[in-house]
């Protein structure tokens, strides 16, 4: 009988991959961080001894869920402005805040706050674009949560860079950083098309190929940030990226609301990817992706949740439920992105996406133990007939008991085991004072 580091038997186990399969009475035996086996209960308690050993007959196992678009530190400013459309919303509001408040405290504080949003919800893994992203690297890893963090560059002075030169060089050097991190990633984040102008973007192409790392962009978000873009350059945003180089495997365009056929056609072709984040989208009136047409062009779609400040969570069972029902109302279709596909988006295609895919993003042997335990054997999910579907039309981000990332227990009975919660509360308590005397 071999020894393992963790076993883990559970009711039901969903991989992601294969699609669509449901392992019922399963366990997953867990040693060095990784999987090394999933097999029958019954086998599993014959073959294998774990230092830990946990039943849970009436919780799912999925893969940890990654959050493909986050700001994580502007979670101090969930709720700040609401109810107002993107570019008032960010002229008016965010932007006027983000001058006066941000910095590296303000980053701790957010970033801490939504890692510990984020890590009893389920999700083991997001990717960030926000300032100060050192301090957003820092707080994950003490976390023990995998995190991409977005190297930012934005044209016009912050608090964290005074131009794109800047912004660049201190991107640089936290890739170098990070460079063989287990758990942090980079990617370059350029903010948008109407915020970055070409000699970045082209500056940003091709370091992004000598490092070979992804670029994250919010693309395409309003039919104004399109128009816009036409009537001063004569050219749609992603008309001027593909010119620039940048619409390749390597983008994540974030949003995706403003497509034409044609445009969607090219874009499948290029290898690029989707991040669709519904419920910003709905919240802020910026329009609809199109999402089954991006699936049925064979395009990698992940799920983000976008910032709190717009969201106004993150939860990505919501963003999950919320993504399949609204892209059967936009296709009238009830059959559009069906549960299994939508489960696969907000887990499998978001590791891809940040080409992680070979290390997270579904169960199996030889991948980081990043899991998710889902307790099922509640009213709200009872009766359990098909687990994939209870998972995305019923479950709840409050059904989450434990979580794994690398093997490692960072959510223990929903109580975070690296993190001291009742200190994270009271540092956003004080921002929440700031803010609300500034406003």
């Amino acid at each position: 009988m071999d020894t393992v580091d963790t076993l883990i038997h559970a009711g039901w186990i969903i991989p992601v991959e294969p699609a669509g399969l449901v392992l019922e009475q399963h366990s997953i035996a867990v040693h060095d961080g990784r999987i090394r086996a999933i097999l029958p209960g019954d086998q599993a308690r014959r073959s294998y001894r774990g230092k830990t050993e946990l039943d849970l007959p009436g919780h799912v196992l999925i893969p940890g869920l990654v959050n493909a678009h986050t700001h994580a530190a502007m979670t101090l400013m969930r709720g700040l402005a609401d109810d107002l459309p993107l570019m008032e919303w960010l002229q008016g509001h965010i932007w006027p805040a983000e001058q006066r408040w941000v910095s590296p405290e303000f980053a701790q504080a957010g970033s801490e706050l939504a890692v510990i949003e984020m890590l009893r919800g389920g999700i083991t893994c997001f990717n960030d674009m926000y300032f100060f992203p050192e301090v957003t690297a820092r707080v994950a890893a003490a976390a023990g949560m995998r995190c991409v963090v977005g190297l930012i560059v934005i044209d016009f002075p912050t608090a964290y860079a005074a131009d794109a030169d800047e912004y660049l060089h201190k991107g640089l050097a936290l890739h170098d950083e990070y460079r063989n991190d287990p758990l942090i990633r980079t990617a370059f984040a350029p903010h948008a098309p109407y915020t970055v102008s070409d000699g970045p973007l082209e500056r940003i192409r091709v370091l992004a190929d000598e490092l070979d790392i992804p670029i994250h962009m919010h693309v395409h978000e309003t039919a104004d940030e399109v128009q816009q873009s036409v009537e001063g350059c004569g050219q749609r945003p992603l008309a001027r990226l593909q010119a620039l180089g940048l619409v390749s495997p390597s983008l994540l365009a974030v949003h995706m609301t403003q497509l034409e056929d044609e445009e969607l056609a090219a874009f499948a072709d290029s290898g690029a990817h989707v991040v669709h984040c519904p419920e910003s989208n709905l919240k802020l009136a910026s329009g609809f992706c199109p999402l089954q047409k991006l699936l049925d062009a064979g395009v990698n779609v992940a799920l983000g949740t976008d910032g709190a400040a717009s969201n106004n969570d993150l939860d990505l069972f919501g963003e999950m439920r919320t993504a399949a029902l609204l892209a059967k109302g936009v296709a009238g279709d009830a059959r559009a992105a069906d549960a299994a596909t939508v489960l696969r988006m907000a887990t499998l295609n978001g590791a891809q996406a940040l080409g992680l895919g070979d290390e997270t993003g579904s169960l199996e042997i030889g991948k980081s133990a990043d899991i998710c335990a889902l307790a099922v054997d509640e009213p709200e999910t009872r009766p359990l007939y098909h687990p994939v579907s209870q998972v995305v039309y019923a479950a709840s981000r409050h059904q989450v008991t434990d979580v794994w990332v690398g093997g490692e227990h960072v959510v223990k009975d929903r109580a975070l085991t690296r993190l001291d919660e009742e200190a994270v509360l009271h540092r956003a308590g004080l921002w929440e004072q700031r803010l609300k005397a500034w406003g």
